[in-house]
């Protein structure tokens, strides 16, 4: 049996023992605090470069559609960005809604897509893998900034198809708009293939001269074509595209924009997706499939840009600003690269630590002539 001194002794040693678990934890803590702020302040800096990339391509965009001699939606693009199309035109595959079409027009839009793919775990020099409809072209040129910002590799594979307000001009496509970004020097990104969109990928719904217009127009851009008739083929080519282009490279994300027979396929799980970054465990039938969940699949993150309204209320960006806010303005810069999870983890040691320093300070014989 032990002497109360050497009770004491062995409870000293233990006292010790936690002051120094204690000093470890408040000095972890204020490390993590140091690297959470750097963390921080990298990626705000990358989401804002990305923000400024949009905006610059925005304005060139604008420029070239004016100097080609297309007027300006201005009833409808009431902030002129010349990223929205027309209410009707030959090119138009479904209805859109106005107020969501302007809403992807905020420049910010491209701070988030930098966001969702750094917190997709994006590396420089990563691949990202980008499917497109012709109905959101902010949000293409928003992936494509965030893809520069970041210096990862982006390949686009872009359906000429729109719905309202998209990219549906056919005097102004998204063909015309990445020309110009191009040859003004803001993005060097050309387009890994093309398909015409639409039903079944093939504007089956579009008139028969018009789809021939088009197809006419796909061949000419000298990218591949695709216009495999059956779903399960049509996702195996475009994969195979992705794959080419990737070269061995890691695809850190696939960036689905818009809502294309292809991308998303046939299967109604596809309603249930969060719009944003979402990682998808429960998958459909293969036949039913499309590129987004045959990406999940092996484990890519998705970064779904739909449901528009979804995406701003989740992230915290204005719907349909008027006028549009100025590059770096939003909550999504405030919690970018937070390590919440690690300060947590230190936060509860430390808590711990106190806790069993103040039970064992109790227990002590601390009265004199104690031992």
């Amino acid at each position: 049996m032990r002497t109360r001194g050497e009770e004491e002794t062995r409870l000293r040693k233990r006292l010790a023992a936690l002051a120094m678990v204690l000093l470890l934890s408040v000095g972890a803590l204020l490390l993590f605090q140091r690297l959470e702020r750097m963390g921080q302040a990298a990626h705000e800096e990358a989401m804002l470069v990305s923000s400024r990339l949009m905006q610059e391509g925005t304005v060139a965009i604008k420029a070239c559609r004016e100097a080609s001699g297309v007027l300006l939606n201005a009833s409808d693009d009431v902030n002129a960005t010349g990223l929205l199309g027309l209410r009707y035109s030959t090119l138009t595959t479904t209805v859109g809604n106005l107020e969501a079409k302007r809403t992807t027009t905020n420049p910010n839009m491209a701070g988030l897509v930098a966001k969702l793919l750094l917190d997709a775990g994006a590396r420089e020099g990563d691949v990202v893998a980008i499917g497109a409809s012709g109905s959101f072209p902010a949000l293409v040129l928003a992936a494509l900034s965030a893809a520069k910002a970041l210096d990862l590799r982006p390949v686009l594979i872009y359906s000429l198809g729109a719905s309202q307000w998209g990219a549906n001009d056919p005097a102004f496509t998204w063909l015309e708009m990445e020309e110009c970004l191009v040859a003004r020097g803001i993005l060097p990104y050309r387009v890994a293939a093309l398909s015409l969109g639409g039903d079944t990928d093939r504007a089956t719904d579009l008139d028969p001269a018009t789809a021939s217009l088009l197809r006419a127009r796909a061949q000419a851009s000298g990218v591949p074509v695709i216009e495999a008739r059956d779903l399960a083929e049509n996702v195996r080519e475009r994969i195979a595209i992705y794959q080419k282009e990737a070269g061995g490279s890691r695809i850190a994300a696939f960036v689905n924009v818009g809502g294309t027979w292809a991308n998303l396929g046939t299967d109604p799980a596809v309603l249930e997706l969060q719009p944003g970054l979402d990682r998808i465990k429960s998958l459909p039938d293969p036949s039913r499939r499309g590129v987004l969940f045959e990406m999940a699949k092996e484990g890519i993150p998705i970064v779904h840009l739909l449901n528009i309204k979804g995406l701003v209320v989740r992230y915290g960006l204005p719907w349909d600003p008027i006028p549009l806010p100025a590059a770096g303005n939003g909550a999504i810069y405030h919690d970018a690269g937070r390590a919440g999870g690690w300060l947590l983890a230190i936060a509860a040691t430390y808590l711990a630590a106190i806790l069993v320093f103040a039970l064992l300070w109790r227990r002590l014989p601390w009265e004199k002539g104690g031992g």
